[in-house]
């Protein structure tokens, strides 16, 4: 009778721990299937207590402009005049269509002398032919934004241009300072910033840039102050695109996994953070 019963007792604890064992795996295979997915890459663009959502290529394309700005060593006023234009002719965006023949950010055309199709399509070139246009326009900093824009652009209605004169003003001052712009994407584990193509990157948006480093996945960017800011935003707004996983300057960081929560004080072994004038990003 003993046997039996300690038999007995010891299938049921068999066909205890199956069962709990097949549960625990449909639990885990549960939470799988349930678990939250990441969110899709995606950026916001903050100043003045407002924040704006923007998807990547929107991000990208505007700290592209912001850029070419702070390349040409131009005002703040003539970065605002051209996000309310790219803002009212794309919507930020690099379209390959257009009225009539009109294509790319600021909906250029190439009949009008702005460029080949395949040039203005290159934000980069259309930024650079909307300032060198801008600056040729009389005092174009006390205009009215809608009125500057116009005097460039020759639209139909240049009064559409003045539908964003405060949120083009809120973009300048996000895109040009402390952590007015930030993204967030999944980067995968093996992942490594592309270094080359980071730098060239940035050459072709802001020109030379003095003590340009990179070891391994590791970059180093000493820029002048008064541009670092911006520096510092677009390549978080193209994190994604050079495999970007973190990006510290002045005692601050974004980290690409963590993106939505902006630029958080460095810690730990990152604290203090690196010379003011020097940006790290890997």
């Amino acid at each position: 009778m003993r046997t039996s019963y300690t038999s007995t007792i010891v299938a049921i604890l068999v066909v205890i721990a199956l069962v709990g064992g097949l549960a625990y795996a449909g639990f885990r295979t549960y939470k799988r299937l349930t678990a939250t997915p990441p969110p899709p890459p995606a950026c916001e663009v903050s100043a003045a207590g407002q924040t704006y959502d923007l998807d990547t290529d929107q991000a990208a394309i505007a700290s592209a402009i912001a850029g070419v700005a702070a390349r040409r060593h131009l005002p703040r006023q003539a970065l605002t005049i051209a996000y309310a234009t790219a803002l009212q002719e794309s919507d930020l965006e690099n379209l390959d269509y257009g009225d009539r023949d009109s294509v790319g950010v600021f909906q250029q055309r190439p009949s009008q002398g702005w460029g080949t199709i395949a040039q203005i399509e290159n934000p980069l070139y259309a930024t650079t032919r909307f300032f060198e246009a801008l600056v040729e326009v009389p005092k174009y900093t006390r205009l009215p934004i809608a009125v500057a824009a116009q005097d460039v652009q020759h639209s139909a209605d240049g009064s559409a241009y003045g539908q964003y004169d405060y949120v083009a003003a809120q973009f300048a001052v996000a895109f040009t300072t402390r952590g007015g712009v930030w993204c967030w994407y999944t980067p995968t584990a093996t992942q490594h910033a592309e270094v080359t193509a980071t730098e060239q990157g940035m050459r072709a948006t802001f020109g030379p840039l003095t003590g340009t480093t990179g070891r391994s996945a590791k970059m180093s960017f000493n820029v002048r102050g008064d541009e670092a800011w911006t520096v510092a935003g677009w390549l978080v707004t193209h994190a994604q695109e050079y495999e970007i996983s973190y990006v510290r300057y002045a005692g601050y960081e974004w980290t690409a996994g963590n993106g939505s929560m902006g630029w958080q004080p460095q810690t730990g072994q990152h604290s203090p953070g690196p010379a003011s004038n020097s940006i790290v990003a890997g």
